[in-house]
C-alpha cells in the first residue's frame, strides 16, 4: 500500500475556511457565479450550456471548443502554434499534476521540486517511489531558487524539474531569463520540466511589456515541457473543477492520455462548457481584467497591513498570484505560526494558513495569506488581524 502522507495545507482548509468570518486563506481569485460571468461576457445572449445536448461522457480528451481557447492563449505572443492535440484536460489542476507523476515518474527517477511549493508537487512523486530533492528558494533572494543549486542536484537519473510559477506561497515569479537558465540545464540531459502555472496569468506588479516578463514554460522553445493549469484561482470557477496539461512533446501527452484512462475517462461536460465560454475571447478579457484590478487593489491594502505592523511582521512583497508569505514574530523571534493562526481565528474569525505546518517546518513564524478576496472582505479581515497582533501577539507562543 502507498503511504499517503498528510497533505497539510488541505487539512486545515478541510477543517477552518467553513467556520471563519474572513477567508484569507483563499487562493483563488474572488469567486463568480454563471449569472456574473455572462454579465462579463461581450455577447450576452450566447448561451453557456447547450442544454440540448445529451449528456454522455463527451470528447474524451476534452471538448474541443475549450481545447481550441486553451490553445489560443498558449500560442499567443509565442511564435508556434500549441495544436490543441497537445491538450487534455483534467478534474482541476491537482488531478493534472498527479497524472504527470503517475505517468512519467516511479523507483529509480530523481526529481527536483522548487520548494516551498504545494505539497503533492514534491509527495506524490516520493508516493510513488522517486527520489525528490528540494530545489530552495529563500527570501533573501526575492524567493528565487539558485541556477548553481540546481546544477548540484542534478543526478545521472534525474527525470523531471519541477517548479511553480508564479509561486505559491510567495507570489514570487521566475523570469524568462531565469526559466531559459531551467531549459539549459534540463536540455543537456533531456530531462522534462514540469511547470505548475495554475496563478498565471495574474501578474499584477508586473506586465508584457518588462523584459523579464515570464512566458508559459511551453512558449520557450523546449519540447521536453508540462505546463499545468486550471480554472479555479486566475479565472475565478474553482467550483466547475476543470484543468489541463499542455506539452509540446506530443509522446508525453500520449503517454499521460493512456494513463488518464483509468482516473478519469472524460471531464464533465457541463463543467468543460463553462470552462470554454470563460476562456472565449468574447469573455477572458474582462474576466481577466476583473481579477488583475481586484489583485492591484487588494496588494496594496496588504502592503498597508504589512507597513503597518512592521514591529512585528515582514516580506518578500508578492509580484503575481494570489498569495504572500508574511513572517510574525515578537522582538525579531518568530511565533509559532500554529498557534498564531489559531488564535488568530478564535479571537476574530480570521483565517490564515500556517507556514510550518503547511509549507515545512523551517518556515518559523511564516503565514500564507490570500488577498484577491473580495476587497472589503479582505480589508475588513485584515483590520481585524491588525487589532489581533496590537492586542495578542504577547499571547502567542514563540516558536521552538
Amino acid at each position: 500500500m502507498v503511504k499517503i502522507a498528510q497533505f497539510s495545507v488541505e487539512a486545515w482548509m478541510d477543517k477552518y475556511e467553513h467556520n471563519c468570518k474572513y477567508n484569507i486563506a483563499e487562493t483563488c481569485c474572488a469567486s463568480i457565479s454563471i449569472d456574473q460571468l455572462r454579465e462579463l461576457s461581450e455577447d450576452k445572449r450566447r448561451d453557456i450550456f447547450q442544454t440540448s445536448t445529451a449528456l454522455t461522457y463527451g470528447a474524451i480528451r476534452g471538448s474541443d471548443g475549450l481545447r481550441d481557447n486553451l490553445s489560443r492563449l498558449y500560442s499567443a505572443r509565442s511564435g508556434r502554434v500549441l495544436p490543441r492535440d497537445n491538450i487534455i484536460t483534467t478534474n482541476g489542476a491537482i488531478q493534472a499534476n498527479y497524472l504527470v507523476a503517475y505517468t512519467l515518474l516511479g523507483p529509480g527517477d530523481h526529481v527536483i521540486c522548487h520548494y516551498p511549493t504545494y505539497q503533492s508537487l514534491y509527495e506524490i512523486p516520493k508516493q510513488l517511489g522517486a527520489e525528490v530533492s528540494l530545489w530552495k528558494a529563500t527570501p533573501e533572494n526575492k524567493w528565487s531558487p539558485s541556477i548553481d543549486e540546481l546544477k548540484s542536484l542534478i543526478k545521472p537519473n534525474t527525470k523531471m524539474i519541477i517548479i511553480n510559477n508564479p509561486h505559491n506561497p510567495t507570489g514570487a515569479v521566475l523570469g524568462k531569463t531565469f526559466l531559459q537558465q531551467v531549459i539549459d540545464v534540463a536540455s543537456d540531459r533531456n530531462i522534462v520540466i514540469h511547470s505548475d502555472e495554475v496563478y498565471r496569468p495574474i501578474f499584477h506588479s508586473i506586465t508584457p511589456m518588462d523584459a523579464d516578463f515570464p512566458p508559459s514554460i511551453v512558449s520557450m522553445g523546449y519540447d521536453r515541457v508540462i505546463a499545468t493549469g486550471s480554472m479555479s484561482k486566475a479565472y475565478s470557477l474553482a467550483g466547475i473543477r476543470v484543468g489541463w496539461i499542455a506539452s509540446r512533446d506530443s509522446s508525453i501527452i500520449e503517454e499521460i492520455a493512456e494513463a488518464r484512462h483509468y482516473t478519469l475517462i472524460s471531464v464533465s461536460m457541463l463543467d468543460e462548457q463553462v470552462a470554454a465560454f470563460a476562456l472565449d475571447p468574447s469573455t477572458i478579457h474582462s474576466l481577466l481584467a476583473r481579477n488583475i484590478a481586484l489583485a492591484k487593489t487588494n496588494i496594496d491594502i496588504l502592503e498597508k497591513f504589512v507597513l503597518k505592523n512592521d514591529d512585528a511582521c515582514d516580506w518578500v512583497k508578492p509580484v503575481a498570484g494570489t498569495t504572500a508569505f508574511v513572517r510574525f514574530h515578537r522582538d525579531g523571534k518568530p511565533v509559532d505560526s500554529v498557534d498564531f493562526c489559531e488564535k488568530l481565528l478564535e479571537k476574530t474569525g480570521v483565517m490564515f494558513v500556517p507556514g510550518s505546518e503547511c509549507f515545512g517546518e523551517e518556515f518559523k513564524g511564516y503565514v500564507r495569506i490570500g488577498y484577491v478576496n473580495y476587497t472589503e472582505g479582505v480589508k475588513e479581515g485584515l483590520d481585524k488581524a491588525t487589532q489581533f497582533v496590537r492586542r495578542n501577539l504577547d499571547d502567542v507562543k514563540l516558536a521552538e
